[in-house]
Protein backbone atom coordinates (compact mmCIF):
# COMPACT_ATOMS: atom_id res chain seq x y z
CA UNK A 1 0.00 0.00 0.00
CA UNK A 2 2.70 2.51 0.99
CA UNK A 3 6.45 2.46 0.61
CA UNK A 4 9.05 5.02 1.60
CA UNK A 5 11.59 5.07 -1.22
CA UNK A 6 14.14 7.37 0.39
CA UNK A 7 14.72 9.95 3.11
CA UNK A 8 16.45 13.31 3.16
CA UNK A 9 16.58 14.19 6.83
CA UNK A 10 12.99 13.60 7.97
CA UNK A 11 11.58 14.34 4.50
CA UNK A 12 10.21 11.23 2.83
CA UNK A 13 9.85 10.27 -0.84
CA UNK A 14 7.29 7.51 -1.25
CA UNK A 15 4.61 5.80 -3.31
CA UNK A 16 1.09 4.78 -2.40
CA UNK A 17 -1.52 2.46 -3.90
CA UNK A 18 -5.23 2.08 -3.24
CA UNK A 19 -8.33 0.64 -4.92
CA UNK A 20 -8.63 3.30 -7.64
CA UNK A 21 -6.02 4.84 -9.89
CA UNK A 22 -2.41 3.92 -10.37
CA UNK A 23 0.55 4.61 -8.15
CA UNK A 24 0.37 7.88 -6.21
CA UNK A 25 3.73 9.59 -5.79
CA UNK A 26 4.32 11.25 -2.42
CA UNK A 27 4.60 13.89 -1.01
CA UNK A 28 1.22 14.69 -2.55
CA UNK A 29 -1.21 17.60 -2.42
CA UNK A 30 -4.87 16.52 -2.55
CA UNK A 31 -7.23 18.79 -4.48
CA UNK A 32 -10.37 19.63 -2.49
CA UNK A 33 -13.68 18.96 -4.28
CA UNK A 34 -15.94 19.50 -1.27
CA UNK A 35 -19.27 18.55 -2.87
CA UNK A 36 -17.82 16.26 -5.58
CA UNK A 37 -16.78 19.36 -7.52
CA UNK A 38 -13.94 21.86 -7.35
CA UNK A 39 -15.35 25.27 -6.48
CA UNK A 40 -14.58 27.43 -9.48
CA UNK A 41 -15.99 25.23 -12.23
CA UNK A 42 -13.43 22.43 -12.62
CA UNK A 43 -14.56 18.91 -13.51
CA UNK A 44 -12.89 15.57 -12.93
CA UNK A 45 -11.50 15.78 -16.46
CA UNK A 46 -9.89 19.14 -15.64
CA UNK A 47 -8.25 17.55 -12.60
CA UNK A 48 -6.48 15.09 -14.88
CA UNK A 49 -5.12 17.93 -17.01
CA UNK A 50 -3.70 19.86 -14.04
CA UNK A 51 -1.86 16.89 -12.52
CA UNK A 52 -4.17 15.94 -9.66
CA UNK A 53 -3.32 12.61 -8.01
CA UNK A 54 -5.92 12.46 -5.19
CA UNK A 55 -9.27 14.24 -4.93
CA UNK A 56 -10.84 15.02 -1.54
CA UNK A 57 -14.57 15.28 -0.87
CA UNK A 58 -16.60 16.17 2.21
CA UNK A 59 -18.61 13.60 4.13
CA UNK A 60 -20.88 16.10 5.87
CA UNK A 61 -21.84 18.07 2.76
CA UNK A 62 -22.46 14.99 0.59
CA UNK A 63 -24.53 13.44 3.38
CA UNK A 64 -26.81 16.50 3.28
CA UNK A 65 -27.03 16.66 -0.52
CA UNK A 66 -27.52 14.75 -2.64
CA UNK A 67 -27.39 12.20 0.22
CA UNK A 68 -24.85 9.43 0.59
CA UNK A 69 -27.60 6.88 -0.11
CA UNK A 70 -28.17 8.57 -3.47
CA UNK A 71 -24.44 8.45 -4.29
CA UNK A 72 -24.38 4.77 -3.32
CA UNK A 73 -27.33 3.95 -5.57
CA UNK A 74 -25.53 5.73 -8.42
CA UNK A 75 -22.46 3.53 -8.01
CA UNK A 76 -20.34 5.53 -5.57
CA UNK A 77 -18.48 8.82 -5.71
CA UNK A 78 -16.02 7.78 -8.43
CA UNK A 79 -18.80 6.95 -10.88
CA UNK A 80 -20.94 9.90 -9.75
CA UNK A 81 -18.30 12.55 -10.48
CA UNK A 82 -16.45 10.61 -13.22
CA UNK A 83 -13.12 10.58 -11.38
CA UNK A 84 -11.18 7.33 -11.70
CA UNK A 85 -8.31 8.25 -9.36
CA UNK A 86 -8.05 7.95 -5.58
CA UNK A 87 -10.58 9.80 -3.39
CA UNK A 88 -10.23 10.69 0.28
CA UNK A 89 -13.31 11.65 2.28
CA UNK A 90 -13.00 13.52 5.55
CA UNK A 91 -15.06 12.32 8.50
CA UNK A 92 -17.32 15.32 9.09
CA UNK A 93 -15.56 16.06 12.37
CA UNK A 94 -14.19 19.42 11.24
CA UNK A 95 -17.62 20.55 10.02
CA UNK A 96 -19.03 19.67 13.44
CA UNK A 97 -16.23 21.78 14.96
CA UNK A 98 -17.14 24.70 12.68
CA UNK A 99 -20.78 24.47 13.79
CA UNK A 100 -19.76 25.02 17.42
CA UNK A 101 -22.79 27.12 18.29
CA UNK A 102 -25.19 24.49 16.96
CA UNK A 103 -23.77 21.25 18.34
CA UNK A 104 -23.99 19.02 21.39
CA UNK A 105 -21.22 16.47 21.96
CA UNK A 106 -21.83 13.25 23.88
CA UNK A 107 -20.02 9.94 24.11
CA UNK A 108 -22.34 8.45 21.49
CA UNK A 109 -21.59 11.19 18.96
CA UNK A 110 -22.64 14.73 18.06
CA UNK A 111 -26.06 16.24 17.51
CA UNK A 112 -26.04 19.42 15.49
CA UNK A 113 -28.15 21.56 13.19
CA UNK A 114 -27.83 21.45 9.42
CA UNK A 115 -26.40 24.66 8.01
CA UNK A 116 -28.89 24.33 5.13
CA UNK A 117 -32.28 24.19 6.86
CA UNK A 118 -31.60 23.76 10.57
CA UNK A 119 -32.87 20.19 10.88
CA UNK A 120 -31.21 18.12 13.59
CA UNK A 121 -28.52 15.63 12.57
CA UNK A 122 -26.79 13.00 14.67
CA UNK A 123 -23.35 11.78 13.65
CA UNK A 124 -21.10 9.42 15.55
CA UNK A 125 -18.28 7.06 14.56
CA UNK A 126 -20.61 4.44 13.08
CA UNK A 127 -22.65 6.99 11.13
CA UNK A 128 -19.51 8.59 9.68
CA UNK A 129 -18.19 5.19 8.59
CA UNK A 130 -21.53 4.26 6.97
CA UNK A 131 -21.70 7.53 5.05
CA UNK A 132 -18.12 7.16 3.80
CA UNK A 133 -18.75 3.52 2.89
CA UNK A 134 -21.76 4.61 0.83
CA UNK A 135 -19.59 7.19 -0.92
CA UNK A 136 -17.05 4.47 -1.72
CA UNK A 137 -13.94 6.60 -1.21
CA UNK A 138 -10.51 4.98 -1.15
CA UNK A 139 -9.52 6.58 2.17
CA UNK A 140 -12.05 7.16 4.94
CA UNK A 141 -11.07 9.40 7.83
CA UNK A 142 -11.96 8.42 11.39
CA UNK A 143 -14.58 10.51 13.18
CA UNK A 144 -12.86 12.84 15.64
CA UNK A 145 -13.37 15.98 17.65
CA UNK A 146 -11.40 19.01 16.52
CA UNK A 147 -11.09 21.45 19.41
CA UNK A 148 -10.36 25.15 19.14
CA UNK A 149 -6.90 26.60 19.73
CA UNK A 150 -6.20 27.57 22.43
CA UNK A 151 -8.30 25.05 24.36
CA UNK A 152 -8.32 24.39 28.13
CA UNK A 153 -5.96 21.54 28.93
CA UNK A 154 -8.53 19.39 30.73
CA UNK A 155 -11.02 19.72 27.88
CA UNK A 156 -8.35 18.88 25.29
CA UNK A 157 -7.37 15.82 27.35
CA UNK A 158 -10.95 14.58 27.62
CA UNK A 159 -11.43 15.20 23.90
CA UNK A 160 -8.31 13.14 23.07
CA UNK A 161 -9.58 10.26 25.16
CA UNK A 162 -13.01 10.42 23.51
CA UNK A 163 -11.47 10.60 20.03
CA UNK A 164 -9.44 7.47 20.86
CA UNK A 165 -12.60 5.63 21.88
CA UNK A 166 -14.30 6.86 18.73
CA UNK A 167 -11.42 5.53 16.61
CA UNK A 168 -11.87 2.07 18.12
CA UNK A 169 -15.56 2.20 17.17
CA UNK A 170 -14.68 3.51 13.67
CA UNK A 171 -12.28 0.63 13.13
CA UNK A 172 -14.84 -2.01 14.16
CA UNK A 173 -17.59 -0.54 11.98
CA UNK A 174 -15.24 0.06 9.05
CA UNK A 175 -14.10 -3.57 9.10
CA UNK A 176 -17.74 -4.73 9.26
CA UNK A 177 -18.80 -2.56 6.33
CA UNK A 178 -15.86 -3.60 4.14
CA UNK A 179 -16.86 -7.24 4.62
CA UNK A 180 -20.43 -6.76 3.37
CA UNK A 181 -21.16 -8.32 -0.04
CA UNK A 182 -22.74 -5.17 -1.47
CA UNK A 183 -20.31 -2.53 -0.16
CA UNK A 184 -19.37 0.08 -2.78
CA UNK A 185 -15.61 -0.17 -2.22
CA UNK A 186 -14.46 -3.18 -0.15
CA UNK A 187 -10.88 -1.94 -0.46
CA UNK A 188 -11.59 1.31 1.40
CA UNK A 189 -8.83 2.25 3.89
CA UNK A 190 -9.16 3.92 7.28
CA UNK A 191 -6.87 6.69 8.55
CA UNK A 192 -6.79 7.60 12.25
CA UNK A 193 -6.48 11.24 13.37
CA UNK A 194 -4.17 12.62 16.05
CA UNK A 195 -5.61 15.37 18.26
CA UNK A 196 -4.49 17.19 21.40
CA UNK A 197 -4.75 20.89 20.59
CA UNK A 198 -1.37 22.61 21.09
CA UNK A 199 -0.27 20.45 24.05
CA UNK A 200 2.74 18.37 23.04
CA UNK A 201 2.27 15.84 25.85
CA UNK A 202 -1.36 15.18 24.83
CA UNK A 203 -0.38 14.93 21.17
CA UNK A 204 2.34 12.37 21.93
CA UNK A 205 0.11 10.33 24.27
CA UNK A 206 -2.70 10.30 21.71
CA UNK A 207 -0.38 9.37 18.83
CA UNK A 208 1.05 6.48 20.81
CA UNK A 209 -2.45 5.20 21.55
CA UNK A 210 -3.93 5.47 18.05
CA UNK A 211 -0.81 3.87 16.56
CA UNK A 212 -1.83 0.71 18.44
CA UNK A 213 -5.01 0.55 16.36
CA UNK A 214 -4.19 -0.91 12.97
CA UNK A 215 -5.10 1.86 10.52
CA UNK A 216 -3.70 2.19 7.00
CA UNK A 217 -2.47 5.71 7.72
CA UNK A 218 -2.44 8.45 10.34
CA UNK A 219 -3.24 12.14 10.18
CA UNK A 220 -2.42 15.16 12.33
CA UNK A 221 -5.65 17.11 12.75
CA UNK A 222 -6.74 20.19 14.63
CA UNK A 223 -3.96 22.48 13.41
CA UNK A 224 -4.07 25.61 11.22
CA UNK A 225 -7.17 26.67 13.14
CA UNK A 226 -5.80 29.87 14.64
CA UNK A 227 -2.54 28.95 16.37
CA UNK A 228 0.75 30.64 15.31
CA UNK A 229 2.55 28.88 12.45
CA UNK A 230 5.59 28.07 14.57
CA UNK A 231 3.35 26.37 17.15
CA UNK A 232 1.99 24.17 14.37
CA UNK A 233 5.54 23.24 13.32
CA UNK A 234 6.48 22.50 16.93
CA UNK A 235 3.52 20.13 17.28
CA UNK A 236 4.45 18.28 14.07
CA UNK A 237 8.03 17.96 15.36
CA UNK A 238 6.74 16.55 18.65
CA UNK A 239 4.35 14.03 17.10
CA UNK A 240 6.37 12.78 14.13
CA UNK A 241 8.75 10.45 16.05
CA UNK A 242 5.72 8.51 17.32
CA UNK A 243 4.00 8.09 13.94
CA UNK A 244 4.53 4.64 12.35
CA UNK A 245 7.36 4.90 9.84
CA UNK A 246 5.76 2.43 7.42
CA UNK A 247 2.41 4.27 7.21
CA UNK A 248 1.54 7.48 5.33
CA UNK A 249 1.31 10.71 7.36
CA UNK A 250 -1.32 13.33 6.52
CA UNK A 251 -1.35 16.94 7.77
CA UNK A 252 -4.98 17.98 7.51
CA UNK A 253 -6.06 21.34 6.11
CA UNK A 254 -2.56 22.78 5.59
CA UNK A 255 -1.80 25.16 3.99
CA UNK A 256 0.38 27.77 2.27
CA UNK A 257 3.16 26.73 -0.14
CA UNK A 258 5.66 27.37 2.67
CA UNK A 259 3.60 25.25 5.09
CA UNK A 260 3.75 22.34 2.65
CA UNK A 261 7.52 22.60 2.18
CA UNK A 262 8.03 22.83 5.95
CA UNK A 263 5.61 19.96 6.53
CA UNK A 264 7.57 17.75 4.12
CA UNK A 265 10.77 18.69 5.94
CA UNK A 266 9.13 17.38 9.13
CA UNK A 267 8.14 14.01 7.66
CA UNK A 268 4.63 14.59 6.27
CA UNK A 269 3.45 12.79 3.09
CA UNK A 270 -0.14 14.00 2.39
CA UNK A 271 -1.56 17.54 2.37
CA UNK A 272 -4.85 19.22 1.51
CA UNK A 273 -6.17 22.75 1.79
CA UNK A 274 -8.99 24.88 0.35
CA UNK A 275 -6.57 27.84 0.19
CA UNK A 276 -5.44 27.63 -3.46
CA UNK A 277 -9.00 27.45 -4.82
CA UNK A 278 -10.48 29.90 -2.31
CA UNK A 279 -7.75 32.47 -2.85
CA UNK A 280 -8.02 32.06 -6.61
CA UNK A 281 -11.73 32.95 -6.51
CA UNK A 282 -10.72 36.28 -4.94
CA UNK A 283 -7.94 37.00 -7.42
CA UNK A 284 -4.95 35.90 -5.32
CA UNK A 285 -2.69 33.78 -7.50
CA UNK A 286 0.42 31.82 -6.59
CA UNK A 287 3.61 32.09 -8.62
CA UNK A 288 7.21 30.95 -8.26
CA UNK A 289 8.07 34.53 -7.23
CA UNK A 290 5.34 34.78 -4.58
CA UNK A 291 1.63 35.58 -4.43
CA UNK A 292 -0.02 38.26 -6.57
CA UNK A 293 -3.40 40.02 -6.66
CA UNK A 294 -4.46 39.88 -10.30
CA UNK A 295 -7.11 42.56 -9.70
CA UNK A 296 -4.48 45.27 -9.22
CA UNK A 297 -4.50 48.21 -11.62
CA UNK A 298 -0.89 47.56 -12.66
CA UNK A 299 -1.98 44.45 -14.58
CA UNK A 300 -4.49 46.31 -16.77
CA UNK A 301 -2.18 46.33 -19.82
CA UNK A 302 0.10 43.45 -18.80
CA UNK A 303 0.27 40.93 -21.63
CA UNK A 304 2.51 38.49 -19.77
CA UNK A 305 1.17 35.20 -18.39
CA UNK A 306 0.40 34.96 -14.67
CA UNK A 307 3.79 33.32 -14.18
CA UNK A 308 6.49 33.05 -16.82
CA UNK A 309 7.79 29.87 -15.12
CA UNK A 310 4.39 28.15 -15.20
CA UNK A 311 3.23 25.86 -18.02
CA UNK A 312 -0.37 25.41 -16.84
CA UNK A 313 -3.19 25.66 -19.44
CA UNK A 314 -3.97 29.21 -18.28
CA UNK A 315 -0.41 30.55 -18.46
CA UNK A 316 0.03 28.96 -21.88
CA UNK A 317 -2.96 30.83 -23.32
CA UNK A 318 -4.04 33.94 -21.39
CA UNK A 319 -2.55 37.21 -20.16
CA UNK A 320 -2.65 38.92 -16.82
CA UNK A 321 -4.62 41.72 -18.45
CA UNK A 322 -7.29 39.29 -19.61
CA UNK A 323 -7.59 37.64 -16.18
CA UNK A 324 -7.90 41.05 -14.53
CA UNK A 325 -10.60 42.04 -17.02
CA UNK A 326 -12.60 38.87 -16.29
CA UNK A 327 -12.60 39.65 -12.56
CA UNK A 328 -13.57 43.28 -13.12
CA UNK A 329 -16.39 42.17 -15.44
CA UNK A 330 -17.60 39.56 -12.91
CA UNK A 331 -17.22 36.79 -15.47
CA UNK A 332 -17.43 33.22 -14.16
CA UNK A 333 -14.47 32.35 -16.40
CA UNK A 334 -12.27 34.40 -14.05
CA UNK A 335 -12.92 31.89 -11.28
CA UNK A 336 -12.39 28.84 -13.46
CA UNK A 337 -9.08 30.01 -14.93
CA UNK A 338 -7.72 31.27 -11.62
CA UNK A 339 -8.60 28.09 -9.73
CA UNK A 340 -7.10 26.02 -12.52
CA UNK A 341 -3.83 27.95 -12.27
CA UNK A 342 -3.57 27.79 -8.47
CA UNK A 343 -4.32 24.08 -8.26
CA UNK A 344 -1.85 23.38 -11.04
CA UNK A 345 0.72 25.41 -9.09
CA UNK A 346 0.14 23.38 -5.92
CA UNK A 347 0.31 20.08 -7.82
CA UNK A 348 3.50 21.28 -9.51
CA UNK A 349 4.92 22.33 -6.13
CA UNK A 350 4.43 18.78 -4.86
CA UNK A 351 6.05 17.42 -8.02
CA UNK A 352 9.06 19.73 -7.66
CA UNK A 353 9.42 18.67 -4.02
CA UNK A 354 9.43 15.03 -5.16
CA UNK A 355 11.97 15.82 -7.88
CA UNK A 356 14.20 17.56 -5.33
CA UNK A 357 13.99 14.55 -3.02
CA UNK A 358 14.81 12.21 -5.91
CA UNK A 359 17.89 14.31 -6.68
CA UNK A 360 18.91 14.71 -3.03
CA UNK A 361 18.41 18.48 -3.34
CA UNK A 362 15.43 19.05 -1.06
CA UNK A 363 17.40 21.09 1.48
CA UNK A 364 18.44 23.51 -1.26
CA UNK A 365 14.86 23.64 -2.63
CA UNK A 366 13.55 24.40 0.85
CA UNK A 367 16.11 27.16 1.38
CA UNK A 368 15.24 28.77 -1.95
CA UNK A 369 11.44 28.59 -1.86
CA UNK A 370 10.07 28.15 1.67
CA UNK A 371 10.11 31.88 2.43
CA UNK A 372 9.90 33.16 -1.12
CA UNK A 373 6.58 31.55 -2.07
CA UNK A 374 4.71 33.27 0.77
CA UNK A 375 5.96 36.73 -0.22
CA UNK A 376 3.82 39.25 -2.10
CA UNK A 377 4.83 39.97 -5.68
Amino acid sequence: MFEVIKYEGKARRGKFRCAHGGEVQTPVFMNVGTQAAIKGGLSAFDLKEIGTQIELSNTYHLHLRPGDDVVSQLGGLHRFMRWDGPILTDSGGFQVFSLAGLRKIKEEGVTFASHLDGHRIFMGPEESMRIQSNLGSDIAMAFDECVENPAPYEYAKASCERTLRWLERCKAEHDRLNALPDTVNPGQMLFGINQGATYADLRIWHMRQIAKIDCEGYAIGGLAVGEPTQVMYDIIDAVEPFMPQEKPRYLMGVGTPSNIIEGVARGVDFFDCVMPARNARHGKLFTWSGAMNIKNEKYKLDERPIDGECDCPVCRSFSRAYLRHLFKADEILALRLSVMHNLYFYNKLAQRIRDALDAGDFAAFRARYSGKLDERV
